[in-house]
């Protein structure tokens, strides 16, 4: 399993992306965290539209490196 870092918080958003790809970063991330839960923020099942909100705390956090600018 890889660690999952600061930068591949941009990856969950990067729109389209199949499956696959979502559920491998998904995992990673919950793989690395301490504590995780999700809460169904929607459902429509006319529609068949969800949202799930995932809050937790990640076992590794490495802070983004500050740019330096010359």
């Amino acid at each position: 399993m890889n660690k999952f870092r600061y930068q591949n918080f941009q990856v969950l958003e990067r729109t389209p992306t199949s499956p696959a790809a979502l559920e491998h970063c998904l995992n990673d991330l919950l793989y690395n965290s301490t504590t995780c839960r999700a809460k169904v923020d929607m459902v429509n099942p006319t529609t068949g539209e969800y949202r799930i909100v995932l809050q937790g705390t990640l076992d590794y956090w490495e802070e983004p490196r500050p740019t330096t600018t010359q």
